[in-house]
């Protein structure tokens, strides 16, 4: 019988740049940390911990910025982090920004937001390199567990946002069973399950936005867990070749 424990790390405080978050992690788990547990971070954790932040006081609104800020009734400041944050705009509608970033996701406001910043007038960017981050916090931790970093995600054609993959070590980004069988002999043709989506919508169940738990054990998932750190959470980005909506 199959089972999936998620467990919330509970009382971390507030994370400053240069923090050492393996440490506080470590600190702060109930249990050990092994090498067939994931750890899913929030990455605001992560961005605080490597200084991936702005404050409003020291940014300089473009001409670019404050034609869009006045149309959508927005600061101009916090839509020049943005446009900074971007790579390219694939929707300008309303009150968002629909952004492909540098790292190639397509997010609301290329993924920069003022919620549980530290301070008012403060925004949190995404890191600067999420794979690499989570390869650095996989090394550091005691036990060595897989690493995956999340960010909440609107999604096209349903309500509601849900917590993805976007910087991961350690764990198979996709399990993919097409030419595999289903459990009746017929053969599977597109099945191509993104598991690391799954466990980072899962781990956010654990866990409470207005709380102080952005890191959740994850045990179970062992067979899809490897000694190297593997391919990352690019292989989840699909090629702007087979996009069939944008």
């Amino acid at each position: 019988m199959s089972r999936i424990e998620l467990l919330a790390v509970e009382g971390l405080p507030e994370i400053n740049p240069g923090d050492d978050l393996a440490a506080m992690i470590a600190a702060a788990a109930a249990q050990p940390l092994g090498a067939e547990d994931l750890l899913v971070v929030a990455h605001k954790i992560i961005s605080k911990a490597e200084g991936s932040v702005v404050e409003l006081a020291a940014v300089e609104p473009s001409p670019r910025a404050i034609e869009i800020a006045e149309r959508q009734g927005r600061d101009p400041r916090q839509v020049e982090v943005i446009l900074s944050q971007s790579a390219e705009i694939i929707r300008d509608s309303g009150d968002l920004l629909i952004c492909r970033t540098h790292h190639g996701l397509i997010c609301a406001n290329a993924g920069v937001d003022g919620s549980n910043s530290g301070a008012d007038g403060r925004l949190v960017l995404l890191p600067r390199d999420p794979d690499a981050s989570a390869r650095a916090l996989r090394a550091a931790l005691p036990g060595h567990p897989a690493v995956l970093i999340t960010d909440s995600f609107g999604r096209a054609w349903r309500l509601g946002q849900v917590d993805v993959a976007i910087g991961l070590a350690g764990l198979r980004p996709l399990d993919d069973w097409r030419g595999r069988e289903d459990s009746e002999g017929r053969p599977l043709s597109a099945t191509l399950i993104a598991v690391a989506d799954q466990a980072a919508a899962a781990a956010d169940l654990a866990r409470m936005k207005d709380g102080s738990s952005p890191a959740v054990i994850v045990r179970g998932l062992g067979r899809l867990i490897s000694e190297d750190d593997g391919p990352g959470a690019q292989e989840l980005l699909r090629p702007a070749a087979e996009d069939r909506f944008l």
